[in-house]
């Protein structure tokens, strides 16, 4: 299945990974669909990333990473429907988090990524059995580029 991935920097941050490096992720979470893709991942700084969270969650704050996953056509089989999606990732709050969860920055731009990746593809965290496949996976992707589980606790 075959995956069309854009990368934006709308962030003047100094610490964004090579685009090439952020294709690589989405391509590694992609592997796990059996569908078509088609993402756009967009860096943002905080104040993007807080209008957008405010605008479309209601929360008034920039987070790590959002996903819009657009619904499909209503006019292709749902046994051959693509998935396709906006990625946000704010600059700014994962150098913070980063920092202090005492990770490498490469490290969780990889790991956000990864995690929007999976909600594009539908996959969600708000229930504890979903949540638990779904880390189940991001872990699994995470370790193929030597990152370790972010969820373990040191």
């Amino acid at each position: 299945m075959t995956l069309s991935v854009s990368v934006q920097f709308a962030s003047v941050a100094k610490h964004l990974p090579q685009r090439a490096q952020v294709r690589r992720w989405a391509l590694a979470a992609h592997r796990e669909a059996d569908t078509d893709g088609e993402v756009t991942i967009r860096y943002v700084d905080e104040k993007e990333g807080r209008t957008l969270h405010r605008d479309f969650r209601g929360k008034d704050y920039a987070t790590n990473v959002l996903t819009f996953v657009h619904e499909p056509s209503p006019f292709q089989p749902k046994a051959a429907r693509n998935y396709a999606a906006d990625i946000v990732i704010c600059a700014p709050v994962i150098a913070r988090e980063a920092r202090e969860q005492k990770k490498p920055l490469a490290a969780h731009h990889g790991h956000m990524v990864l995690h929007g990746m999976l909600h594009a593809q539908g996959f969600d965290h708000e229930v504890e059995a979903e949540a638990n496949a779904m880390e189940a996976i991001e872990i699994a992707l995470l370790r193929r580029f030597r990152i370790k589980n972010p969820y373990e606790i040191e």
